[in-house]
């Protein structure tokens, strides 16, 4: 099953590695991630299985709170360390995944700053993961190019471009592909150590830095985790001490009831938090899921206006200003509708009301899918901010609680809203094995996030039987007959040919086996990623 590096016996890569990319995996490189692997492995795992034993209180009818035995970290006055020059105007932030013309058009888009991200919009096939940190590293020595033999058109950096910021992997995935000591080694620590392993020397010859986003954190402990890592990281290298920066995305609802405890462990690191929505709500279903009468409505009717995300929110953004970092808000999907001028004009709207919003409450930035939305959101933070951020509004008028956070959105579950996560998860799931984590659906661009929610919600709404609007209970027998249905649907919509494919129907099975299955999968990603 392995083949073994020359390095040494400890490290050996699985059969399926055909290109070993010596660029990128240097003798080095293998021994920093080696080192980080060794002392940092053991204690991500103790982390995951507390995630286990907190859910299980959970199911046994607790609710996330405020920790007691923190209380003197909330209560006292503390600051993080400075931010940065390159990384204190971030009013408008781009995402998208790590391949070559991404991360070109990204550092292009006149955004501020590009998250390349390697989590939940890159599908982590090993040729993703790897041509991702050549692409990076291009891209920082300034010698990336793209050429489209189509368009006969080659793409290159401009003169200014956004600054960099890399999202690793979550705390939860391993890179199945690479072995040390016999062990899949840590997705995190993989993402995190190659890039800065190979561009923390030209990054400061730069002016910037190593800035990273850290995932979905479920407790503080796992923030005083990652502050090692760098802590260790920056010693091994020679890198001055509180170089690396990192924002931390707000991703799961455990992590809103400790914000101040994480930037206390990161803060000689940290820059800002980031509303990561879309993992959050599927966080909220997925940790409060077995409590009774506890059902979220359709994914389409819960939005930033809903009680417990905007609680959310305006919480991220007064810690946050307690402490002189920056808030950053979420993810506009939409991406422009070339074809009609009229829905596309209504979703214009929609990405502006949500700008606005964002901005009059107090966050510092935003963050957009696509390049077309990039110069919309800077107008609207242009407007209303007018300095670099606004860390000085601090919020003191607001007062979040324990109820606010878990506050139940209001609305209906609908055949619609079914349809639509079968839809959308099925059509997702078979593209992330194909290869492509970011998904234009709908006029949406969807990302692994997007699609735990759609699998989360039928699960939920299964086990619960609850009832649809018009009176019906979804039972098996109903989604049986609704999911039937949908696939003649997605057949049409792909053609029978592609339908047919090893990557559709597998998708077919990973998303019924997902629903249907009376355990739950904690995340999608880890099923599926047994297929690539």
């Amino acid at each position: 099953m392995e083949t073994q590096t020359n390095l040494n016996q400890k490290i050996s890569f699985t059969n399926e590695v055909k290109n070993y990319h010596p660029e990128i995996l240097t003798d080095g490189a293998l021994i920093f991630l080696e080192a980080l692997q060794d002392r940092f492995n053991e204690r991500r795992l103790v982390l995951l299985k507390n995630r286990q034993s907190q859910q299980q209180l959970f199911d046994l009818g607790t609710h996330p709170s405020f920790p007691e035995n923190t209380k003197e970290i909330r209560n006292s006055e503390w600051a993080a360390a400075p931010i940065p020059i390159d990384l204190q105007d971030r009013r408008v932030e781009i995402t998208g995944p790590v391949d070559r013309k991404m991360v070109i058009n990204a550092l292009n888009s006149g955004a501020k700053t590009f998250m390349a991200d390697f989590e939940d919009s890159n599908a982590p096939l090993w040729e993703n993961c790897l041509q991702g940190q050549k692409n990076l590293k291009d891209a920082v020595n300034k010698t990336i190019s793209f050429y489209n033999p189509k368009k006969d058109k080659t793409y290159r950096l401009n003169e200014k471009t956004a600054t960099l910021i890399v999202r690793p992997r979550g705390l939860h995935l391993n890179e199945k592909h690479l072995l040390i000591k016999g062990e899949e080694v840590s997705a995190s620590l993989f993402d995190f150590a190659l890039y800065l392993f190979h561009n923390n020397e030209q990054l400061k010859e730069n002016g910037a830095g190593p800035y990273y986003y850290i995932p979905k954190l479920e407790h503080f402990t796992e923030a005083i985790w990652w502050n090692d890592v760098i802590d260790f990281s920056e010693d091994y290298l020679g890198i001055k001490h509180g170089t690396v920066k990192v924002t931390v995305l707000v991703e799961t609802i455990t992590a809103s009831f400790q914000l101040d405890e994480i930037i206390y462990a990161l803060k000689d690191h940290i820059v800002g938090l980031n509303c990561g929505r879309w993992d959050y709500i599927f966080s909220y279903i997925k940790k409060l899921r077995n409590h009774p009468g506890f059902v979220v409505p359709d994914r389409a009717q819960v939005t930033m206006t809903s009680p417990f995300m905007d609680a959310y929110s305006k919480l991220v953004i007064q810690r946050c200003h307690k402490r002189n970092i920056l808030a950053i808000g979420g993810m506009a999907a939409q991406i422009p509708i070339k074809e009609d001028e009229s829905r596309n004009a209504i979703a214009y709207a929609k990405v502006q009301a949500d700008k606005e919003r964002e901005v009059k409450n107090g966050h510092d930035g935003t963050w957009v899918a696509h390049p077309g939305l990039v110069a919309l959101a800077m107008r609207v933070f242009d407007t209303h901010m007018p300095n670099p951020n606004q860390i000085d509004v601090k919020r003191d008028d607001i007062n979040i609680t324990e109820n606010d956070l878990l506050a139940i959105p209001e609305g209906t579950i609908t055949e619609k809203g079914i349809r639509q996560n079968i839809n959308v998860g099925i059509h997702y799931i078979a593209t992330w094995l194909g290869g492509n984590g970011a998904v234009a659906l709908y006029h949406l661009m969807e990302d692994a996030a997007t699609a735990e929610i759609s699998r989360t919600q039928i699960w939920q709404w299964l086990q619960q039987e609850v009832v649809l609007e018009d009176g019906r209970t979804l039972d098996n027998s109903l989604f049986t007959n609704l999911f039937k249905d949908e696939l003649e649907v997605i057949k049409k919509q792909v053609g029978n040919t592609l339908f047919k494919t090893e990557n559709y129907q597998n998708a077919i099975q990973i998303f019924e086996n997902l629903v249907t299955s009376d355990e739950f999968e904690e995340f999608l990603t880890t099923r599926a990623y047994q297929y690539i």
